[in-house]
């Protein structure tokens, strides 16, 4: 399978789908974090029409996610969520099979981008983590969780340390470590999604 992993430059995603066999290759305006032979950098539309059978975006979420939706009036950011939302839409139809990944989003993000097809969590896939994930699927199935761990109870410590990407401190890695995508659910996608 021909997948492009579109906005990624961590190579979690194309590496499981290596890994799995297929003919993976990410872009990003980002140099690779790994496998740099593997991937594109610079803008992802003109790769859309190399005739991908799947391809997954990870478009940058910062003015459509429902945390920063406070933000869209106190500073009359209008204007950069509806460029958020056409970036996004973009990749709706650009291959057989496509699957946009974004955090949950605000209600007017959702006007403009349409409901998700699913929602998963790191931990349902074998990663100690809270990151609710919406999935908006074309031609493919929802993710089946794969191993489902039992979250820790709020308040504990536990609790806190599955908690680091919401609770990651503003700094200079902030939005990298906020982005992060688990390897648990990349390996479902390859595995599930790469024997269609």
């Amino acid at each position: 399978m021909r997948v492009l992993v579109a906005c990624e430059e961590s190579g979690t995603v194309r590496d499981a789908f290596l890994d799995a066999g297929h003919d993976a290759i990410s872009c990003d305006l980002q140099p690779a974090r790994s496998r740099p032979e593997r991937h594109m950098q610079g803008d992802v539309m003109p790769a859309l029409d190399w005739g991908w059978d799947l391809v997954i975006a990870h478009p940058p979420c910062t003015r459509l996610t429902n945390s920063g939706v406070r933000w869209l009036a106190e500073r009359d950011l209008w204007n950069d969520m509806e460029a958020g939302a056409a970036f996004f839409n973009a990749f709706k139809g650009c291959a057989p099979r496509v699957c946009i990944e974004n955090p949950i989003m605000h209600k007017y993000a959702r006007d403009l981008c349409g409901q998700w097809t699913q929602t998963v969590q790191p931990w349902q896939f074998g990663d100690e983590a809270f990151k609710r994930t919406a999935l908006w699927l074309e031609g493919l199935p929802p993710l089946v969780p794969t191993n489902v761990l039992t979250p820790p109870k709020a308040g504990t410590d536990e609790h806190k340390r599955w908690s680091k990407v919401h609770r990651c401190p503003p700094g200079a890695d902030r939005a990298k470590i906020r982005s992060t995508f688990f390897p648990g659910i990349a390996r479902a996608m390859a595995y599930q999604w790469g024997q269609l």
